[in-house]
Formats: C-alpha cells, structure tokens, sequence
C-alpha cells in the first residue's frame, strides 16, 4: 500500500552562501531508525531564518551539507517495530528542526503532531512557528489585556497575520502595518480593526497609529526593526510594552530615555529558545493553539505554495517580501 522504497527528492545545502547554490537531489530512501516513522511528506513550511541558515547567517550553523526546513505535514507510510498508538495513513505535523525540505522525512515518533482536520496540508505546515510566537509573546511574555491596543508591524507576512490573529482572538484592538493592499486586506480579515500603509515614513506610521488608537498604543508587536521600530516605540503609551520579535530591515538602536519616558517596557520574545528549555510547557501552549483552530477560534492563512524544486525562488521571494502572508513547498 505504501512505498517505502521510491527515491526521495530533497534541496540540499553543500556550502553555505547565495541561495542559487541550493540544489535538488535524489537518493534512496535510508532505514527506520527505532522509535521513528516514515512520513511521505505533502508539505513544507518556508521560514525566513531557512534562509539564514543556508547562507550562514544565524547564529547556529549546521554542519554541511544539511537539508533545510523544519515543519512538515505528512501521511506515515512506515512505522518502526517498537512504535506504538500511530497508524499507517495517518496525517501528522512534525519539527523536525532540520530536513523538511525533502519528499520523505523520518521523523522521531514522540515529535508528531495529529492535526484537526479544519486545517489543509498547507495551513499545518505553516502555522506553528507564527502563531506559537505570537502567543507566547502576547499571553506568555506580555500577560496582555483585552480591550487595550496592539500595533502589529510587518503585518503581511506569516508572522504578523499570526499575531493580528492571536491578538483580535484575545480581546485586543488590532492596528496591522502592512506594505500592500493584499496583505493590508488579509489583516483586515484576521482581526485588525486598523490598516497602515507600511511605505508611508516611518514617522506618518507613528502618527497614524497614535490618532488611530486615541493617542498611543499598548503593545507593539516588532518583526521588522529597523528605523519603523525605532520610531513606533514613541507610539506607546504609559507602561507601553514593545515587543522584540526579528530585525528583517536591522537591529533598531532603541532610545533608553524613550523608554524611560511614560515608564515604557522593551520584553524579547524568542519562542524557540524558550519552547526547547521548556518542553512540557511549549507542548499546552501548543495544544491551546490547536485547541483554538480547531474551534475556528484562530485561522492561519492558506499559504502560497512553490514546487520543491523552486525552494531557492520561494526563500529569495520570503526575504524580499514578494509574499502576502506564508509559503510552503510541495514535494
């Protein structure tokens, strides 16, 4: 019923460098290790650090060559012999923290996901790192309250859809930033009350959001850095909390005396360091997460997709910001 047998397609990376160097392999698939499965993998979700790894940007670097990707949805096509309570066919998320960008993918048992069924192979490759991001920093890292303002930079992509998600389901009032009618209307759609045009200045994105919100904003939710992020952080109020998430367009210089000023709070958010400190903890966040998707609660964006061959034109287009919302890859 299953071929375990067939040649797996893979993107590996030899060298570190220019994601053109990217290149599309095949070998046999290799043996089942104990305690693992086989899944025949129908998608893979892109994330914007893949391209930090390939090129050697991030701060850890694998060993070359590495196959990059790390969230997959698939059907088991093998199960080694002292697995229990998983079934042939069966559809699974997994992180595997590296490989994902492969036809097959074994998989550790214990790191498989069941997913409900309100979410497409695309949605479930693609929610995890953005939507468990924006809810550890917004119930775990900023304890927000209902009612109060976000500010959502960067609110087009992946990661900013996931939290004007989060946020409009926790009660708050969403203000998304976003670059082009597309991803302004996806905000729209996920909760946010308020749309920027993110190529004003980044002092008229300040002003906005302050007139918008009745004079400053709470929290702000911060993917971008750069000069927008230096400049928003005067759009909080008292006890205004800014939240540190990436630096795509740089590492902001924050002022200490505007954060000193009106007693502002500057908070990291670095889910994945956290989630692989505290396991167990990561694990209820995630099944709150689920929880919330499978009620309708929460509706990740159906991603763009791009055949596994083209994972170097999917990645370049992630990093200029080509994309409204996720990519994923089709094996």
């Amino acid at each position: 019923m299953f071929d375990v047998s067939a040649v797996v397609r893979s993107i590996v990376c030899r060298e570190f460098g220019p994601l053109d160097r990217l290149v599309l392999e095949e070998a046999s698939a290799g043996d089942l290790f104990p305690g693992c499965v086989r899944l025949d993998v129908t998608a893979c979700g892109v994330n914007f650090v893949d391209a930090l790894f390939v090129q050697g940007k991030y701060q850890i670097k694998p060993p070359v060559p590495f196959v990059p990707g790390m969230e997959v949805v698939g059907r088991v096509i093998e199960i080694a012999p002292d697995v229990e309570g998983i079934s042939l066919g069966q559809r699974v998320f997994a992180n595997v923290g590296l490989g994902g960008y492969s036809s097959q993918a074994i998989v550790a048992a214990k790191r498989l996901v069941r997913i409900p069924s309100t979410l497409s192979d695309g949605q479930a490759a693609t929610f995890m790192q953005s939507y468990l991001t924006a809810w550890f920093a917004l119930v775990e890292r900023a304890h927000v309250e209902s009612g109060r303002w976000l500010m959502v930079l960067g609110a087009g992509s992946g990661v900013g859809l996931a939290a004007v998600d989060v946020g409009r389901s926790l009660g708050l009032r969403v203000v998304a930033v976003a670059s082009t009618d597309e991803k302004r209307r996806l905000a729209a759609e996920r909760g946010a009350e308020v749309t920027i045009d993110s190529t004003l200045s980044a002092d008229e994105i300040k002003e906005t959001a302050k007139r918008v919100s009745g004079g400053a904003i709470d929290y702000l939710y911060d993917p971008i850095g750069g000069e927008v992020g230096e400049t928003c952080l005067r759009a909080l109020g008292d006890d205004g909390q800014y939240l540190v998430i990436g630096f795509v367009a740089g590492i902001p210089r924050l002022p200490a005396n505007q954060v000193l000023l009106r007693n502002r709070r500057i908070t990291g958010v670095d889910w994945g360091g956290w989630a692989g400190k505290n396991p167990d903890r990561n694990n209820a966040l995630l099944d709150d997460v689920l929880a919330l998707i499978a009620r309708g609660e929460l509706r990740p964006v159906e991603p763009v997709t791009y055949p596994l061959a083209q994972a170097a034109d999917a990645l370049r287009d992630l990093e200029n910001r080509r994309v409204a919302g996720k990519i994923a890859l089709r094996p």
